[in-house]
């Protein structure tokens, strides 16, 4: 029996488990889940200048690094595996890993983030020009591209988010999207519209992105006419929203909203006693290193409060 169950290996996991650490806590790092390896999407984010303690900035992957070594230093217990299922056993939880082992748990911090969506064309994967010009994520990585010409593709929130967000440090921003109606908000892609270096291409898809080491072109297609075009550009960032990890909890118990997020209330309790919830698991708004971490601490702290009430 273990006091304590984190399933994880992003910044909310990791602070959750220095704050539960007097109950010798179990981790299951994962492995391939969603678009992520273990260390969540912070590891495809090759540079971070907005964490607090990183005065020259740092990169994502070696962010991970050091959050992983400091709780190994503290007793942290890591389970190399993708949990599959989670459910309750009288006022005990049973957790499953992928290979079958169980291991029960008096609570479970689920702390397994989301997987933002790409789109795989040519120029797009891992092995070409991710991270070398296209990204998921502006607020992460769009310090690197002020006063250059950008491009978001999608049509929802999130990409007038992006795109919004590039406005402010980019020179062009181009919003290319599939149709020409919009399932943004209104008012944002109004904003958008308003917006003295945002430009709007409509219907297209992108086909391609090309360059030399890094993004240098983008390959365009009218969805309507057929006709294909050539742009130079120095950044793609894709604005198509995030999903959330959370397929293992059918049968759990645990709500989720409509979008497949754990629904939370009081910030990180579910709707299961004993099970808390922490970072972009159930955080559709901020999805940032900071405010993982935050949640991962107040998942510990109200997981011990919770151990100590039983």
């Amino acid at each position: 029996m273990e006091e304590v169950i984190i399933i994880g290996s992003g910044p909310a996991a990791y602070s959750a488990a220095l704050y539960v650490m007097d109950g010798k806590p179990v981790l299951y790092e994962g492995r391939l889940v969603g678009n992520n390896g273990p260390g969540g999407q912070l590891t495809t984010t090759t540079a971070v200048d907005n964490y607090p303690g990183f005065p020259e900035g740092t990169t994502g992957p070696r962010m991970m690094e050091l959050m992983k070594e400091q709780a190994l230093s503290r007793g942290l217990r890591i389970v190399e595996e993708t949990v599959c299922e989670v459910r309750r056993s009288g006022k005990e939880f049973v957790v499953v890993g992928e290979f079958g082992e169980e291991r029960r748990a008096r609570c479970v911090i689920v702390a397994t983030g989301a997987s933002a969506r790409r789109l795989f064309v040519t120029g797009t994967g891992d092995e070409e020009f991710w991270q070398r010009g296209v990204s998921s994520c502006a607020v992460c990585d769009g310090f690197a591209y002020v006063n250059k010409t950008v491009c978001v593709i999608g049509g929802g929130d999130a990409a007038m988010e992006e795109a919004l967000y590039l406005a402010s440090i980019a020179r062009r921003v181009y919003i290319i999207h599939r149709r020409s109606e919009f399932r943004a908000r209104s008012d944002m892609v109004e904003k958008a519209r308003n917006a003295r270096n945002v430009e709007f291409l409509v219907p297209y898809v992108l086909e391609g992105v090309s360059g030399a080491s890094v993004v240098e072109r983008i390959q365009i297609r009218n969805t309507q006419t057929g006709e294909e075009k050539s742009m130079e550009m120095e950044g793609v960032f894709f604005g198509i929203g995030h999903d959330p990890n959370t397929a293992f909890l059918n049968g759990s118990g645990v709500e989720l909203d409509e979008n497949g997020y754990i629904a939370t209330r009081e910030g990180v309790f579910t709707s299961v006693e004993g099970i808390f919830a922490a970072g972009d698991v159930c955080d559709k708004k901020y999805r940032q290193a900071v405010t993982a971490a935050c949640s991962g601490a107040e998942s510990g702290i109200r997981a011990k409060e919770y151990l100590d009430m039983e």
